[in-house]
């Protein structure tokens, strides 16, 4: 029996959520999370208490203002980005200056790489959501007109509730033509590498 391609792109994206099984499988890049805190600068971007942009060079588009982001995110710069590779990363940043910054640090998810940010200094263009609660309640708006800050931020993994992985299937695919999104994995965040292989399957009317 012929599938129409709806019914075989809906059952293989079923098949990659049970992504444990042996129809499929990803290698997350090998990183630990940093116990130590580093040096890096942070700016913002949109709109003040906005997820930053819909798009980006990570391809999440419009679902970086939904769970499990809740706009968490921001733009790296080539250090962190890695030509995509760090993509999905989870990082803690943390401002320092004390009379304005809060004492916690917020946990944000690459989503979008910053191609005018510093090549050589480590730097987090955040959304404005996200910058601003790096802010002492009452003082996001003060903060935000700082522009570029000082921050400290160290590797993370990713936090994701009841959750261990997730798959989007992009608009344009078709049985001959396939566009697959890494929503969000569960610990390091960011994927090496993916493989998938065809999963027959038998589908009684």
């Amino acid at each position: 029996m012929h599938l129409p391609p709806a019914i075989i792109l809906a059952t293989l994206c079923i098949a990659l959520q049970l992504l444990n099984s042996s129809t499929a499988s990803v290698i997350p890049n090998r990183h630990v999370s940093n116990a130590h805190w580093l040096p890096a600068v942070a700016t913002w971007y949109g709109s003040a208490n906005g997820d930053g942009s819909d798009g980006g060079a990570c391809g999440y588009g419009t679902l970086v203002d939904v769970k499990p982001f809740h706009a968490r995110v921001g733009a790296v710069n080539p250090i962190l980005f890695k030509n995509g590779e760090g993509c999905g990363a989870c990082y803690k940043v943390r401002c320092l200056d004390r009379s304005i910054c809060s004492r916690r640090a917020v946990t944000v998810i690459v989503t979008d790489e910053c191609p005018g940010c510093s090549k050589t200094n480590t730097h987090f263009d955040l959304s404005g959501a996200a910058f601003g609660r790096l802010a002492i309640t009452g003082e996001s708006g003060p903060l935000r007109n700082r522009g570029l800050i000082p921050v400290i931020y160290r590797r993370t993994a990713c936090k994701y509730r009841r959750k261990n992985i997730a798959f989007h299937v992009n608009e344009g695919s078709t049985d001959f033509w396939l566009s697959l999104l890494v929503e969000f994995e569960e610990g390091e965040g960011d994927i090496g590498s993916m493989h998938i292989r065809q999963v027959l399957v038998s589908l009684r009317l």
